[in-house]
């Protein structure tokens, strides 16, 4: 059996490395079976969607580290301009890492995102083409987030016990407050699910998805107009709130 070192309860320990289980596998099929009718025919229209807003392919593939620590090329509808500068997102990265505040993306100031892109990301509509991983065995629906090479190489070896089992497109992380939750509750909510996943923690990540995905869009929408008023109200001359000419 092989093994991955963990940190755990403030000490290191090295933790065997379960199998997949075989209901995992059959949950995803299942799921990408039933889904595959409404499923297809949006990622038609999104791919028609990127292809009229920015000149490039419609799909964009990233080494990231899977189950075990293992690379895979990961599928997504790509939301940026071609050739997009990665340092920006490493920058960003880091300084999630070593802060307190809550994981919240670049996405609303991002130049690189392309026109439609951040309400795709925010729907979580670009990782829809990660159901081919999916079929391939190197994800699941349910699991932690697949990292970046050099997002992984910044682990510390608590931070590298969330590849104890496959990355997934959900999670408990996602359902659980996302942008709300800061790098380490991220990790203490993915290594709970390393540990605890089960056939019916899976139906209900999966069935808590899709409404966290519509609250979390509503938010960023909140805070996309509240960011706005307030850029408004800081201008010379602007009225303020309730004030009239």
């Amino acid at each position: 059996m092989s093994h991955l070192t963990v940190f755990e309860a403030g000490r290191i320990r090295t933790a065997p490395i379960e199998s997949i289980p075989l209901w995992k596998r059959g949950l995803d099929v299942a799921c990408i079976c039933v889904a595959a009718p409404v499923v297809v025919p949006v990622g038609v229209v999104i791919a028609a969607i990127i292809k009229a807003a920015s000149p490039g392919p419609i799909f964009f593939q990233q080494e990231r580290i899977g189950y075990r620590g293992r690379p895979f090329m990961c599928f997504k509808f790509r939301t940026m301009v071609v050739n997009a500068e990665t340092s920006v997102h490493q920058g960003h990265l880091a300084d999630l890492m070593k802060s307190n505040r809550p994981m919240n993306k670049l996405d609303g100031r991002d130049p690189r995102v392309i026109a439609g892109g951040v309400w795709l990301r925010a729907l979580g509509l670009d990782e829809l083409p990660q159901l081919i991983n999916v079929l391939r065995g190197e994800m699941s629906l349910v699991g932690p987030r697949p990292c970046v090479q050099y997002e992984f190489d910044k682990y510390t070896p608590r931070h590298r016990g969330r590849c104890g089992t496959l990355p997934g497109l959900t999670g408990l992380w996602q359902v659980k407050g996302k942008n709300n939750t800061t790098f380490e509750q991220m990790i203490d909510l993915d290594l709970h699910y390393v540990a605890n996943k089960s056939f019916w923690m899976d139906v209900g990540i999966i069935a808590r998805t899709i409404p966290a995905v519509i609250i979390q869009t509503l938010e960023m929408r909140r805070k996309k107009r509240k960011a706005q008023g307030s850029a408004a109200a800081s201008r010379p001359g602007a009225l303020a709130p309730g004030e009239r000419l």
